[in-house]
């Protein structure tokens, strides 16, 4: 009895060693003598090849695009560029309501007044001449060019504000038009009055790529720049506009921080150009007080005339120099 068991233990444990043994060579041989491993390999391959192929048309895309942005830069410059800067454009970008016409009577009346103060206050109508065309040219192109600066930055400032309005809008599910359109009725000047140009000129029936170029001559800045390329490139080839817009925006934030850091850091230089220049002329006051005829000689001869224009012409350059050297483009 004992031996009939032991014979089938025997023979199952046999059974199982085989069914074992059979398993594991199913298991590891079966697929290299069946090709199947071939066929594993075959597919990572080609698997791996597609993410390749991907990785590359992506690499090409982002090149494509990055191209296509240099050329929009280059062909907004090489605009820029070409196109002369007119009286009436510098009138339009100050944001005066007045016409050529109208600034060139304003100049001359300047020019006569001026004319007319330093007759009066010197008594030579040689200077009186002279003033002329300070007053017609000098005074009012200054004016221009304060006012076009003025507004330039406050459209600078207020552009994130107006890029977060149009993400906002485009994220809710409301067309580029109508966002458009909230910021020309919502917004601040002067954004407010470009983006209402904009509208008007897509009501007129140009394009919106067209209209946004518009932008750039009249606000001829960088940000300005930047909008316009990203929506030519959106309405050209497509893309998340919400996303272009959110990261332009955040590149201008980032470049209004900067700017106010150089601005800080840049705030000793400038109280130091203005101590010394405002120092001879509080020197020449003080002296005046104490011994008012020592500093007469200097208003009343043709000598001390002579040398107070040159040291005002010499000192006018030394500011010139000390502003270039503590400002910087960002």
């Amino acid at each position: 009895m004992l031996s009939q068991f032991a014979a089938q233990n025997s023979l199952l444990i046999v059974i199982l060693a085989m069914v074992t043994g059979g398993g594991l060579f199913y298991a590891l041989a079966y697929p290299y003598l069946s090709g199947d491993a071939k066929i594993e390999k075959r597919k990572a391959a080609i698997a791996e090849r597609k993410r390749v192929g991907r990785a590359a048309d992506k690499a090409a895309d982002a090149g494509a695009r990055r191209k296509q942005i240099a050329d929009s830069l280059k062909e907004l410059e090489a605009k820029q560029k070409s196109k002369k800067l007119t009286l009436e454009t510098k009138l339009q970008q100050t944001g005066l309501d007045i016409s050529r016409q109208q600034f060139m009577i304003y100049s001359a009346i300047g020019a006569v007044l001026f004319a007319v103060i330093i007759f009066v206050a010197t008594g030579n109508p040689l200077f009186a001449v002279a003033g002329l065309p300070i007053g017609g040219l000098g005074i009012p192109n200054w004016v221009i060019f304060f006012l076009r600066k003025r507004r330039i930055n406050k459209f600078v400032a207020e552009l994130p504000n107006a890029m977060d309005v149009i993400v906002r809008g485009i994220k809710a599910g409301l067309p580029l038009g109508d966002c458009l359109r909230i910021i020309a009725n919502e917004a601040s000047d002067p954004v407010k009055t470009e983006f209402r140009m904009i509208v008007e000129a897509q009501s007129l029936g140009l394009s919106l790529g067209e209209s946004v170029e518009r932008l750039t001559e009249r606000v001829p800045v960088t940000e300005a720049n930047f909008f316009s390329i990203v929506i030519n490139i959106q309405s050209k080839s497509g893309g998340n506009l919400s996303e272009a817009l959110g990261n332009l925006s955040r590149v201008l934030r980032e470049r209004k921080k900067m700017r106010g850091k150089v601005t800080a850091m840049s705030m000793e230089a400038k109280a130091s150009a203005a101590i010394i220049g405002a120092l001879p002329f509080i020197v020449g006051v003080l002296v005046y007080v104490s011994t008012p005829s020592y500093m007469e000689l200097l208003f009343t001869t043709t000598t001390g005339k002579i040398v107070i224009g040159v040291s005002l012409f010499w000192m006018f350059i030394g500011l010139m120099a000390m502003r270039k050297m503590i400002q910087f483009d960002i």
